[in-house]
């Protein structure tokens, strides 16, 4: 069956980095574009980032700049690697595909805080 798993969240200082993972498997990983959403308390689930099959990338305006998302076919796994983080990118990151319908993982909770 398909599953998303999401790493690599935690707490971390204004200004500081983190590098989410997501490990797929049950589908087939390499030709879906993969998103990054986040869902902050209180707000509803942005979408934060897309990864096209083929390597194409969209950012949020919010994140731009400051965030990376990538992906590795042969470990089917995306990445969200996030610089100059700030207090209000504190939400539950997660992983997710669109297919018949939509995937999710379980999510990852980032923090960024003094």
């Amino acid at each position: 069956q398909v599953q998303l798993v999401e790493s690599g969240g935690g707490l971390v200082q204004p200004g500081g980095s983190l590098r989410l993972s997501c490990a797929a498997s049950g589908f087939m990983f390499r030709i879906y574009a993969m998103n990054w959403y986040r869902q902050a308390p209180g707000l509803q689930r942005e979408l934060v980032a897309t990864i096209t099959s083929s390597g194409s990338t969209n950012y949020a305006a919010s994140v731009k700049g400051r965030f990376t998302i990538s992906r590795d076919n042969a470990k089917n796994t995306v990445y969200l690697q996030m610089n100059s983080l700030k207090t209000d990118d504190t939400a539950v990151y997660y992983c997710n595909f669109k297919s018949t319908g939509d995937y999710w993982g379980q999510g990852t909770q980032v923090t960024v805080s003094s």
